[in-house]
């Protein structure tokens, strides 16, 4: 598993912290199975947004012009061969 880039960190950590105040602000909830699903749900959230950050920027660069992998001079790849019939079997496209 590859490990998170600085902008996933932040990104998420960021989301993790204004949501969770957010949440308790809005709420103004005092018992603590409250402030616990406000937890869970502010990781939740910042976990969606961090793993979410680098799909984003896959899109983007997918949908411009010019963007596939293959440069303009590289050669189409080869076709592949036609599959063969199997041992025994007959090629010749008459039956016995």
């Amino acid at each position: 598993m590859p490990r998170p880039t600085p902008a996933q960190l932040a990104s998420g950590s960021a989301t993790v912290v204004l949501s969770a105040l957010a949440l308790l602000l809005f709420t103004r909830t005092t018992h603590a199975l409250g402030v616990a699903a406000i937890g869970v749900a502010a990781m939740a959230l910042g976990l969606l947004v961090a793993t979410a950050l680098p799909m984003s920027r896959a899109l983007k660069a997918a949908s411009r012009p010019g963007s596939s992998k293959r440069t303009r001079g590289a050669a189409a790849p080869a076709p592949r061969p036609k599959a063969h019939a199997g041992a025994g079997a007959d090629s010749s496209g008459t039956r016995r």
